[in-house]
């Protein structure tokens, strides 16, 4: 049950992430992702790398601020301190997946 919360939090923290860039940009970003990389948003948690290169691809160094916008949702929803999780240098799929393990405790 966990990982599907994961999932679920996961799911909910891209999709509001996007938002705050405004409807249109979000709608062309997911169409991008599904269409340039193959990734569909609902399938996100089984692909974070994927993800995670896709944001690096599209957006270069802006990748770095939607990722810490995500991971920040995703701690609030999840009711996860930040404190608790890798340094940010460790990168968006390990500090995802860090989010994911404590989760399960």
């Amino acid at each position: 049950m966990p990982n599907d919360e994961f999932e679920k939090f996961l799911v909910e923290a891209i999709d509001e992430s996007l938002s705050s860039l405004g409807e249109s940009p979000k709608q062309a970003i997911l169409f991008h992702l599904e269409n340039t990389f193959n990734i569909k948003k609902q399938e996100i948690s089984n692909n974070i790398d994927g993800f995670d290169d896709a944001l690096k691809k599209t957006f270069g160094p802006g990748a770095n601020f939607l990722e810490t916008l995500i991971i920040n949702k995703l701690c609030e929803k999840a009711y996860v301190i930040s404190k608790g999780l890798p340094p940010q240098e460790a990168g968006f799929s390990e500090t995802l997946l860090a989010v994911r393990r404590l989760m399960e405790k």
